[in-house]
Parts: structure tokens; C-alpha cells; sequence
């Protein structure tokens, strides 16, 4: 069984020009609420919440803190991983990795109304991603672009030159993606105007000195050379 997938509406599609990925530990010289409210005010298009050390009880508490910051704003807050917390959070979604919940499985919990990324590295996962059910998956996240401390156990990367490997893999897909991985401002001016929806950074804001200008920074030069009709 495939709840609400076939039949599911088309959701409201995801703004991916500047995907904030939260690191804890990075925001702790500005915290992390005031350093998402400030990337949020310079242009951060989705917010998603990653803390893998954190406990279930722990994430819960500051997932509900990052949603009360994030109402109003419009912009959507996705939870990395952990699809079961999502309706306790009260998130608009969430996105797994490839050795993270099947994403018909992640489907089946989160219903048909909440967006679902999954991460793909390789042509095999994108064209395994394509053959799910329509309406599974709603954007990819393709990378590493480069290496990242963020994520120790990342795949191999594909690296800030493969421009055209990028723009491949999303068109394999039919299916709206976003570059992550190593991504600062130098490697965003090399990935502009290509196929891709957006970037998705973690230090580039979290670890910045101002939050608010980095990403003001990020957009401005993304919204510069708009995705290819």
C-alpha cells in the first residue's frame, strides 16, 4: 500500500533558491533561532532541521521553537531524518537519505500533504528516485558537491566543476533539485544558472560571522542568473 501517493494533490511547489540545513553546534555563537531568523531575513527560501545528536525528546523541543520562529515567515521547515517526529513538531515535512527511511515507507507516515526530499549522489539513485510512485518524492538533494566536515560519512563527491553532472542528474529525475555539499558563495557563482532549483548550505550561514548578510549574499547572486525555463 502506497497511501494518498497516486491520487495525491500536487503539494505547493518548494522554493529551493537558498535551503538552510542547521548545524547546532556552528549557530552557537548567535544560537540558532536568532541565526535562522536572520537567514530567513536575508533570503533563506526552506529551513531544514538537522541535529543528529540530539535525542527524539530534545529534537521535538527545538523543532517546535524553529516552527514558532518560522510562522508567518512563510518559509517551510523540513526535518532532517527523523520522519516520525514531523507531525509532533508540527514540520511541513522532511527528507531522508539513501540509508534513512525507504521513501515510500517515509511517504506512508507523513501523508499526503508534507513535502519529502531524498538525497542522491549517483545517476543509479536518481533513475531509482524517478521510478517511484508519483507524488513520492517531491525534490531531491543532490551532492556532495564538495567534501564537508558536516557530514563525515558523505559520499565521494561530485565536485564544484561537474556542473553539467549536476544538471544531468536533476534532468534524470524530472524532478525539482537542489545542490548540497561544501557549497560557500565561490562554489554557488560556479553552479549559477544551471538546472538546479537551488543550493543547499550549512556553514556558509550557520558559521558565518553574519548570518543575515551571507545569506542575503547567497540569494542575491542565485536570483542573478534565474534556473533555465
Amino acid at each position: 500500500m502506497t497511501l494518498g501517493v497516486q491520487s495525491r494533490p500536487a503539494p505547493r511547489p518548494l522554493d529551493l533558491r537558498l535551503y538552510l540545513v542547521t548545524d547546532t553546534v556552528m549557530t552557537a555563537p548567535h544560537g540558532l533561532i536568532s541565526t535562522i531568523r536572520a537567514a530567513v531575513a536575508g533570503g533563506a527560501t526552506v529551513v531544514q532541521l538537522r541535529d543528529p545528536d540530539a535525542s527524539d525528546d530534545e529534537f521535538v523541543a527545538l523543532g517546535r521553537m524553529v516552527q514558532v520562529c518560522l510562522r508567518d515567515s512563510g518559509v517551510p521547515l523540513i526535518i532532517n531524518d527523523r520522519v516520525h517526529l514531523v507531525g509532533e513538531i508540527g514540520a511541513d515535512g522532511a527528507h531522508v537519505g539513501q540509508d534513512d527511511l525507504d521513501p515510500l515507507a517515509a511517504r506512508e507516515q507523513l501523508g499526503g500533504s508534507a513535502y519529502l526530499g531524498l538525497s542522491c549522489t549517483t545517476a543509479e539513485e536518481v533513475r531509482a528516485a524517478a521510478a517511484l510512485p508519483p507524488g513520492t518524492v517531491d525534490y531531491l538533494g543532490l551532492g556532495p558537491v564538495r567534501a564537508t566536515a558536516t557530514k563525515p560519512d558523505h559520499a565521494a563527491p561530485l565536485g564544484p566543476d561537474k556542473v553539467c553532472s549536476l544538471a544531468d542528474l536533476a534532468a534524470a529525475a524530472a524532478l525539482p533539485s537542489v545542490a548540497i555539499g561544501g557549497i560557500d558563495i565561490a562554489v554557488a557563482g560556479r553552479l549559477r544558472g544551471s538546472a538546479l532549483g537551488g543550493i543547499a548550505v550549512v556553514s556558509a550561514v550557520c558559521a558565518a560571522p553574519d548570518p543575515e548578510t551571507a545569506s542575503r549574499e547567497l540569494r542575491s547572486l542565485w536570483d542573478a542568473h534565474p534556473v533555465p525555463s
